[in-house]
């Protein structure tokens, strides 16, 4: 009974911090009008985000284990609820994007301290359940994000984030009695090196990015607003690659990038993470492609998220008859569709229904199951759930590159109809290198003569 108590504070605790990323997207029209920025700058709403919640999992998760699981999954919430009423808040824009910011570091120890706490607290055959039943939410996030997102909205986009804070103060009381102080008896040096080089590598590139004019690239390029930022992230690669090889318990291990097929699955990542963050924009071309109200605008995401719900759980099924190959192929195939049809005809409104849905069944493949399905054959067992963890950093990556590429392109594209369908010609382009890096993933029959290695070794 205590276990069932237990999962239904993490339940509610990842529903939060995951519900604030599907939800931003409504709120992305309304914010633009509220505080009168450009697509430049309102990519940032979302990017300053995901950066902060990349950061926020790797420290959060390590000041649990020295600190004890209860107080810093308090503390993460109270970080989040702080950071939701300032956004509720705020008068200007640079206070906005500093509360999710703060948002976003408390989001960030949400998951990985849940999933500590189940493997501390849950017996070993109920693990592998549990943390999926958890990581589900993250799809009923999405589902239900632009139907809360819409109808909050005609309230006011304030109440996006004020809706918040009574179900933070209920997981909060609710973990304060619940949650067990458990801590590591081993403590290993944190790696802040690390973390510091990703944040200039991560923050150069993203700030780099979103400062291109593609109208003007070469010039663009040059110029003392993109290529310090751009030579910064460069510079911080290798000496992020050579800090890890290093680090006693790194961010990142460096060995799981010797297989090809890690590799191959935490570019895909990357590539889903792009399509994943281009769908949030979604609501802001409806607006302007068909003048239709904020509130109503969110309600256009429903055909994506009705595909993701039906694909996620239709790949799932297929993945042992036909493999991960074959189903992450169609995945980018249908993504790469969907963007281009968003690119070329976006103003159209059955077009851009169509889309929604081909991008959807696309997204499926490579935010579901497939991808850490490779992951769990490919890695060594006591690599597993690093690896696992490394797939969500790698989705995070292309999150921070799509919001950073989609406001540069749609900038530079004057806004609008014209800014947003010229971006997503671009993410069409990128989703089509996807097609390319799936092929060179193992067929079915490969995959198949693992299975009774790894299961002997389990």
């Amino acid at each position: 009974m205590n276990n069932r108590r237990m999962l239904t504070v993490l339940f509610l605790g990842v529903l939060m911090g995951a519900l604030d990323i599907a939800i931003v997207g409504p709120a992305l029209p309304a914010l633009r009008t509220a505080f009168d920025v450009d697509e430049r700058a309102l990519t940032w709403i979302f990017t300053i985000y995901v950066f902060f919640n990349l950061l926020g999992a790797p420290l959060m998760s390590k000041l649990s284990d020295r600190y004890g699981r209860r107080s810093i999954y308090l503390l993460d919430i109270a970080l989040f609820a702080i950071g939701s009423l300032g956004v509720a808040m705020s008068v200007n824009f640079p206070m906005l994007l500093a509360c999710r910011a703060l948002q976003g570091l408390g989001a960030g120890g949400i998951w990985p301290v849940a999933s500590a706490v189940v493997g501390d607290t849950f017996p070993q055959e109920k693990k592998g359940s549990t943390l999926g039943l958890i990581g589900a939410v993250f799809g009923l996030a999405f589902i239900i994000g632009p139907i809360l997102g819409g109808l909050l909205l005609m309230l006011s986009w304030h109440w996006l984030f004020l809706i918040n804070l009574p179900l933070a103060l209920l997981v909060f009381v609710l973990g304060a009695q619940i949650l067990p102080v458990t801590r590591t008896d081993v403590q290993q040096p944190f790696d802040f090196a690390g973390l510091a080089l990703l944040a200039v590598m991560l923050g150069g590139l993203t700030f780099g990015i979103n400062q291109l004019d593609t109208s003007r690239l070469g010039e663009s390029l040059a110029s003392s607003a993109v290529w310090p930022y751009l030579l910064m992230a460069l510079v911080a690669a290798p000496l992020f690659a050579w800090i890890e090889s290093r680090a006693a318990d790194p961010l990142i291990r460096p060995r799981l990038l010797g297989n090809r097929q890690l590799v191959l699955a935490n570019v895909l990542s990357v590539g889903a993470g792009l399509g994943e963050a281009a769908m949030v924009f979604l609501p802001a071309l409806a607006v302007a492609a068909f003048g239709m109200s904020e509130s109503r605008a969110s309600f256009m995401l429903l055909p994506l998220v009705l595909a993701i719900s039906v694909g996620s759980p239709l790949g799932g099924r297929l993945l042992n008859s036909l493999g991960s190959r074959v189903i992450i192929l169609a995945g980018t195939v249908l993504l790469s569709a969907g963007m281009l049809l968003l690119g070329l005809v976006g103003d159209n409104l059955t077009a851009f229904i169509a889309a929604n849905v081909l991008i959807g069944l696309g997204l499926s493949s490579l935010l579901g199951a497939p991808i850490r399905y490779i992951m769990l054959n490919e890695a060594p067992i006591e690599d597993r759930t690093v690896a696992q963890g490394m797939i969500t950093i790698s989705t995070g990556v292309g999150q921070l590159v799509s919001g950073a590429l989609v406001g540069a392109v749609a900038a530079s594209g004057g806004g609008g109809v014209e800014g947003y369908t010229l971006s997503y010609l671009f993410v069409a382009g990128a989703a089509a290198l996807l097609i390319i890096l799936s092929l060179g993933l193992k067929s079915h029959r490969q995959e198949m003569a693992i299975q009774p290695v790894t299961a002997a070794i389990a």
